[in-house]
């Protein structure tokens, strides 16, 4: 008989109306299900760089339930997977820093979409990155590249001290990370693979490898 682990993804705490609600995007819910083959359940200041510009969105929340969770799974075995957010929580979680406005440093591309474009722009392929040698993500593609979509304006300064690279942008940004000596599955990318994650076989490829990762911890508790 089939097993359908329980997959947690981590809601953001957001005021609609006069009203807070906690809220996940249904796009990551689905990937859940229908690439991963699990079910999703809604989960209800550590930021180490400069402080941030007026105006950036936070979500104390979250982050409260998030970065101190992120360890304490990785190193129970429970499979983690970061996606954009996700992976900058992640890198935080392991001691790492991030540049909060990544398409001002000098040397670096504009990662950000153009948000007056429809969806299918927006979370469009917008360029390629190149995979390690040896990394999980190689394992998972066809070819050392692979082409992505870009949604983010902030980025990896520094990487956590327990992360190992998996893939980088042509401008040498971190985009993907693992976590080096974690028992299961536990990585995070920068792009956004659960966008129309069912025609896309890269993104497939890795939400079926979070999910046989999450199987297996489930069968062996």
């Amino acid at each position: 008989m089939a097993t359908h682990p329980l997959i947690g993804i981590p809601a953001d705490r957001r005021i609609v109306g006069a009203h807070p609600f906690h809220m996940v995007g249904e796009k990551y819910a689905r990937a859940v299900m229908e690439a991963a083959g699990a079910a999703p359940l809604l989960e209800p200041h550590h930021y180490q760089g400069h402080p941030s510009d007026p105006g950036t969105l936070h979500d104390p929340a979250r982050d409260a339930t998030t970065l101190p969770l992120i360890r304490r799974a990785v190193e129970s075995g429970v499979p983690v997977f970061g996606v954009c957010r996700g992976f900058q929580e992640m890198n935080v979680a392991f001691g790492g820093t991030l540049h909060q406005k990544l398409h001002e440093v000098p040397g670096f591309l504009d990662h950000r979409d153009d948000e007056t474009q429809p969806l299918e722009v927006q979370y469009g392929p917008a360029h390629d990155v190149t995979l390690e040698p040896g990394g999980v993500l190689r394992s998972l593609a066809p070819s050392d590249r692979v082409r992505v979509n870009s949604l983010h304006s902030q980025g990896i300064e520094r990487l956590g001290g327990e992360l190992t690279v998996e893939a980088r942008a042509p401008d040498g940004v971190i985009e993907a990370f693992r976590v080096t000596r974690a028992r299961r599955f536990a990585l995070a990318v920068q792009w956004h693979p659960e966008w129309q994650v069912m025609s896309n076989q890269f993104s497939r490829a890795l939400f079926a490898a979070f999910g046989e990762a999450s199987r297996e911890r489930a069968q062996s508790k």
